[in-house]
């Protein structure tokens, strides 16, 4: 079955950076687009970034120029790098797909930006 692990979250000063991972099993990763979710206390889950099974990206304007998501295809892994934090950046981070018309969806990983 489709399974997603993220990894890489934690605390981190303003201005800091992090890269988070997504490894991916139980379908053919190639072939599918990637994104990253986040969902901040209060508020509803938001779009932070995609990339297609050919590589192209798409981000949120909030996160153009900061945040880069990249993927590996040979480790079934999707990052998101996210460099000059907020404190607004602070979330929970979900790595997610679609197949079939079925979101799949891991089980998050925190990021805390806080001095």
């Amino acid at each position: 079955q489709v399974q997603l692990v993220e990894s890489g979250g934690g605390l981190v000063q303003p201005g800091g950076s992090l890269r988070l991972s997504c490894a991916a099993s139980g379908f053919t990763f190639s072939s599918y687009g990637m994104n990253w979710y986040r969902q901040a206390p209060g508020k509803e889950r938001e779009l932070v970034a995609s990339i297609s099974s050919s590589g192209r990206t798409t981000y949120a304007d909030s996160m153009k120029g900061r945040f880069t998501i990249s993927r590996d295809n040979g480790k079934n892994t999707v990052y998101l790098q996210m460099n000059t934090l907020k404190r607004e950046d602070t979330a929970v981070y979900y790595c997610n797909t679609a197949r079939y018309s079925i979101n799949y969806w891991g089980q998050g990983t925190q990021v805390t930006v806080s001095s």
